[in-house]
């Protein structure tokens, strides 16, 4: 019987089209294995000073080895080329506003959301604050990059990424490196780590929108009754605040005044400790309320601001799931009896990822070469951003304190109102170049709050004819602009190699005091014993400009100077922590003390994290001392203490027919886990599945789409609190007019259509349903790896969708969005590691994706199913440990010159 016509069309068709694939595997094998570094025998580096050797074990992991701190960064600088070059490329196109160059129009949205920032123009500026062992750094960095460029032959050798940007950017040619290219990629990092940006638009945007009391139900305080802060009272308490009148002016190692400066009244009023006053409009003699309401177009123009720089790629990560975990235990609870140091950063996964893993030694380790350093890299940037040398370690998680204002401004023309008077703004003309098109010119404008963002795009000048004063809409022509501590020229480059060098807790605390974007919170141990916490960073000093509300809450009118930023609080009334008593720290972007002295946010994630990293330690230490090992399960816990705080509620709805009660039963016997797979997965499914309609049920009906509850730690509290209120309007449905549903009516329509929805999506039978298919990691290429290129290439340089366990606001942070409709990964743990300080080679690590950033090379991925399971990697310190581990030795020789 012959075969039916599509049997004998499809099988040509499909083995067409499979020698075609493999053809084209083939091509881009080919081309790819041109930009693959060589990893053994001898090359020569101009510039050094002496041979150095570079280690590699069997993940690709680089171990530098040289004399002279000169020639250590020079051969880190071209082994980062020869591993990421393109990924670094791409980065210094983005944070320069250069992206056009690259990508052809494309990128022209980008180039203009960051030249009006001025990244790199501020960048230039720090260059001048550095030390000269730090700019010599940066050199050496730049000139070991600068000898990969040249090594290459072109492009295309560099990585296979040209290959396809060919067609964007015909001739392409590699500008070299230079020390600002390093120094802009932190502008990146702190932009992406910011605090409070989105909440204080979303806060505009929704006055009026909702009641005042619903406003404050979205935005609850921090629950530190519940979830402890970072320190207790006893561990630091306020520095006593200065007497009215009496100002700081002491300069600072950041480059900048510290708070507060002369001639700003009170600094307990300015720092937002005492009653804030209304703001003055314009015109004297008017009382405003901000919270009374606004227009809607006022209300859409702070959408739209959002919207314009939501332009910037997310380089680190964004949102409310951008965090991470850290904890620090001291030697009297472990095994060794010495401290063991744990941090896993919440950021955005990619491909490849974010860290490269490093080890960085000085030969003979002194005064003129102090490094003897191992941890986690930024491809681009000299040094080790996270890790440990021969006498501490360190991590960092998010500290978020609101570092971004918005201001409302009076303008006309280059002008703009302060107080009484127009002054001129400063005006540039920045001229960026396209890849195929011709040069666009674009006109920067600048207040002294910072650039007016509502010039990149035309939509926010609504915000100008429409600005909220006093809830009423005014003919006045208001423009937004923006102050960012990212833009104020800082050391924070120099506090990387500070803390690279550091072998105490002074020498650490000298390098936080460095640190000035983004604020991050600092975790100490050291191989003596000792234990610690610091809370670095720029954070500015204003009042408040909304009755009743913190600083910064809402955006505020430029033109009343008195709401002008008025310096920083002194890095010596940080909050800080050597040797408490408990011997436990614990920070986890949960609030760091109890009180609003200093005033850091109002934004703190709400501590279910931290709070269950407590919880386990605690729970261990009952069953004995603490090891390495404990401290990796305790980074894959995947119990979310806030289902099961609901859970109860939903079990006592009562449905209708064994379709829905099968389905609920899931929840009476589950333990609050979220596994890929196993017995508990289904019953993951579903609660989550139940979460993500009680969100949309409860919220959605009053609140615009884009700014849909989330799902994570805030959207958790207020939920927590609604269940415990039933009578809240929230429960309400305003699309059932006449109608008021109760909270159990919503709770039971939230039951039955999750089982629905996993019905249509899944299977009939909750056997079959799995968190893991729902829960996925796509680990995409930032830009081989995105929709319009073809298929068969994406399949090539991306990872996934991978099943994975973990959720949003656990321990093991695989965080997702629920105003996205989708279960999948939006941020998760970059990296994991564990320092053990009684022996450092004991210590374990793992990255997100591999060390190598060229697709098909055997590092380019061989982490990330360890990284998915909850695996580990044996990280070597020591020189013998490092040369057993070894695999590959690279010997770099001093070029004839």
């Amino acid at each position: 019987m012959s075969r039916p016509l599509w049997q004998r069309v499809a099988v040509p068709t499909v083995a067409i089209l499979v020698v075609v694939a493999v053809a084209t595997a083939v091509i881009g094998v080919g081309l790819a294995r041109r930009a693959f570094p060589q990893v053994s025998g001898e090359l020569e580096l101009p510039g050094l000073a002496g041979p150095v050797e570079v280690v590699r074990d069997e993940r690709g992991v680089p171990h530098i080895y040289a004399d002279t701190a000169e020639d250590l960064f020079r051969a880190q600088g071209f082994v980062a080329a020869q591993d990421r070059f393109f990924q670094m490329d791409l980065r210094r196109h983005i944070v320069s506003g250069r992206l056009s160059e690259l990508v052809g129009e494309g990128g022209l949205e980008t180039d203009r959301v960051i030249r009006t920032l001025g990244w790199r123009r501020v960048a230039e500026q720090e260059l001048s604050l550095l030390s000269p062992d730090a700019r010599t750094y940066l050199a050496a960095y730049a000139s070991g990059v600068n000898a990969y460029i040249d090594s290459r032959s072109g492009p295309s050798a560099m990585g296979v990424e040209y290959v396809a940007l060919s067609q964007s950017a015909p001739g392409y040619t590699v500008r070299d490196w230079d020390e600002v290219d390093s120094l802009a990629w932190l502008k990146a990092m702190a932009w992406d780590l910011r605090g409070n940006y989105d909440d204080e638009l979303a806060r505009g945007r929704l006055v009026g929108e909702v009641s005042l009391d619903q406003l404050e139900n979205l935005y609850p305080d921090y629950p530190a009754d519940e979830h402890p802060p970072i320190l207790d009272r006893s561990e630091w308490s306020p520095p006593e605040r200065p007497a009215p009148g009496v100002s700081d002016t002491r300069g600072g190692a950041r480059g900048t005044v510290l708070a507060p400066v002369p001639g700003q009244g009170d600094p307990a009023d300015i720092a937002g400790l005492t009653e804030p006053q209304a703001p003055d409009g314009p015109t004297s003699g008017m009382t405003r309320n901000w919270l009374a309401g606004g227009s809607p177009d006022a209300r859409d123009a702070l959408a739209d601001t959002g919207t314009v720089l939501a332009a910037v790629p997310e380089l680190l990560g964004e949102g409310e799931g951008i965090g991470s975990n850290s904890w620090v235990v001291s030697g009297e609870h472990t095994e060794s009896g010495m401290p063991l140091l744990a941090n896993d950063p919440h950021l955005a996964i990619t491909q490849p990822g974010i860290w490269m893993q490093s080890g960085l030694h000085c030969r003979e380790v002194d005064e003129a070469c102090p490094f003897d350093v191992t941890g986690f890299t930024f491809a681009g940037f000299p040094g080790v951003v996270i890790g440990h040398n021969q006498s501490i370690a360190w991590g960092f998680t998010n500290l978020d304190p609101d570092v971004t204002d918005f201001y409302l401004e009076d303008t006309a023309g280059d002008t703009v109102l302060r107080e009484d008077e127009h002054v001129p703004m400063d005006v540039r003309t920045e001229t960026i170049r396209v890849a195929g098109g011709d040069d666009v010119e674009l006109e920067v404008r600048e207040t002294s709050h910072g650039p007016i963002v509502s010039d990149v795009l035309a939509e926010t000048g609504v915000m100008g004819a429409n600005g909220p004063i006093d809830g009423v809409a005014t003919s006045r022509d208001f423009e937004v602009a923006l102050r960012w501590t990212g833009l104020e020229p800082s050391r924070t480059a120099e506090a990387v190699f500070a803390l690279n060098a550091a072998t105490d807790w002074e020498g650490f605390r000298g390098a936080a005091e460095l640190f000035a974007v983004p604020s991050q919170n600092l975790l100490y141990a050291d191989t003596e014993g000792n234990i610690g916490y610091q809370a670095p960073g720029l954070v500015p000093v204003r009042r408040a400009a909304t009755h009743g509300t913190p600083p910064g809450y809402f955006p505020a009118p430029g033109w009343d100077e008195q709401y002008a930023w008025s310096g920083w609080v002194d890095f010596a009334d940080l909050p800080s922590a050597y040797n408490p008593e408990d011997g436990l720290v614990v920070a986890a972007n949960q609030a760091v003390v109890r009180g609003s002295t200093p005033f850091l946010t109002s934004e703190y994630d709400k501590g279910y994290r931290s709070t269950r990293i407590l919880e386990l330690l605690q729970e261990r230490l009952e069953q004995g001392p603490l090891t390495t090992a404990d401290m990796n399960d305790i980074q894959l816990d995947d119990t979310s203490t806030f289902a099961l705080e609901v859970v109860p509620y939903l079990t006592s709805i009562d449905l209708d027919g064994r379709f829905y009660t099968e389905a609920q039963g899931l929840l009476r016997d589950w333990d609050g886990t979220a596994p890929a797979e196993g017995e508990q997965t289904a019953a993951a499914a579903y609660f989550y599945a139940v979460y993500d309609n009680l969100l949309e049920a409860v919220f959605d009906d009053e609140l615009p789409p884009d700014l849909g509850a989330t799902g994570n730690s805030r959207s958790m509290q207020v939920m927590a609190e609604l269940m415990a209120t039933p009578e809240s309007v929230w429960w309400d449905d305003q699309r059932t007019p006449g109608v008021v549903e109760s909270r159990d009516e919503v709770l039971r329509t939230a039951l039955v259509d999750a089982r629905l929805d996993l019905t249509r999506t899944v299977s009939k039978n909750p056997d079959d349903w799995s968190w893991g298919e729902l829960h996925r990691a796509d680990l995409r290429h930032q830009v081989l790896g995105e929709e319009g290129v073809p298929g068969l290439v994406q399949q090539m340089v991306n990872r996934g969708p991978l099943p994975v366990s973990g959720s949003s606001s656990m321990v093991n942070a695989m965080n997702w969005d629920a105003s996205t409709d989708s279960f999948d990964v939006t941020s998760a743990p970059s990296m994991r590691m564990v320092v053990d300080l009684g022996d450092l080679d004991a210590s374990t690590w793992v990255n997100q994706t591999g060390t190598s950033g060229h697709p098909f090379h055997s590092n380019y991925d061989d982490q990330t199913q360890a990284w998915v399971e909850g695996g580990t990697y044996p990280w070597a310190f020591t020189r013998a440990s490092v040369v057993e581990a070894g695999t590959d030795t690279l010997t770099l020789l001093p070029a004839d010159e």
